[in-house]
């Protein structure tokens, strides 16, 4: 083999965290910097931070080592991924970061099996994203009278994309008005999403199975490399 193509090699298994001669690489949960202290976690990982697409992975960790669990295509924001902390709301961008997931909602009744809080939507479940109101970024039934229906999220209207769902915490425990409300985890449409992650219908009843509250899950959004790699976070 050419000098060239040994160095390529070495370069290339140095990227996916094993250098050579150790090996294969750890797994991703093990490479990042914070996991959220539970043991399962969510990856949803963009080759780049203009990318809308790429992969949701969920992981238990077991004996002390990560153990993918399953895996599926997703979907970002149709304007890619930022840094959560630099987020505007109304730019169609996923938030990168850690988040916790408060709880699961859905048009549809709960996956036989699922042990997450699971909220079931109606004709007047709402999801506020209303700067002035008092409720910004949390759901209201019926909607508050300071959350203006023009900037609120009708839950129902959405159809198959919320049939199942699970909250992701961004902006979610002390709400930053104008970073951004209702970013979740639900299913995939025709195409990218306005900022939150999206994954096939079956793939978010698989995920919905498999979380275990007492394990305290979380969710990491971030890209393979870069200033929102996810190893980051």
């Amino acid at each position: 083999m050419r000098p060239g193509v040994v160095a390529l090699a070495s370069a290339s298994l140095l990227v996916l965290g094993a250098a050579p001669g150790e090996g294969p690489p750890r797994p991703l949960p093990a490479r990042m910097a914070d996991t959220g202290g539970g043991t399962q976690l969510i990856t949803a990982v963009a080759h780049r931070a203009r990318s809308t697409s790429g992969t949701v992975t969920w992981w238990d960790r077991i004996d002390g080592r990560w153990v993918r669990a399953g895996s599926a295509s997703a979907r970002f924001g149709a304007k890619g991924l930022v840094e959560g902390t630099r987020r505007k709301q109304g730019t169609n961008t996923t938030p990168t970061g850690l988040y916790g997931l408060p709880y699961a909602f859905g048009i549809k009744a709960a996956p036989r099996g699922t042990a997450y809080k699971y909220r079931r939507v109606h004709k007047n479940s709402w999801w506020c994203q209303d700067n002035g109101s008092r409720v910004y970024n949390r759901w209201t039934e019926p909607r508050a009278r300071d959350c203006r229906a023009a900037e609120s999220e009708h839950l129902i209207s959405y159809g198959a994309l919320y049939a199942h769902a699970l909250v992701i915490g961004f902006n979610y425990e002390r709400p930053v008005k104008g970073r951004g409300a209702g970013i979740f985890l639900h299913v995939k449409g025709r195409g990218a999403t306005a900022g939150c992650v999206s994954v096939p219908a079956d793939a978010m009843r698989r995920i919905l199975k498999w979380a275990e509250p007492l394990r305290r899950p979380h969710i990491a959004i971030g890209t393979a490399n870069g200033p929102t790699a996810i190893t980051r976070y």
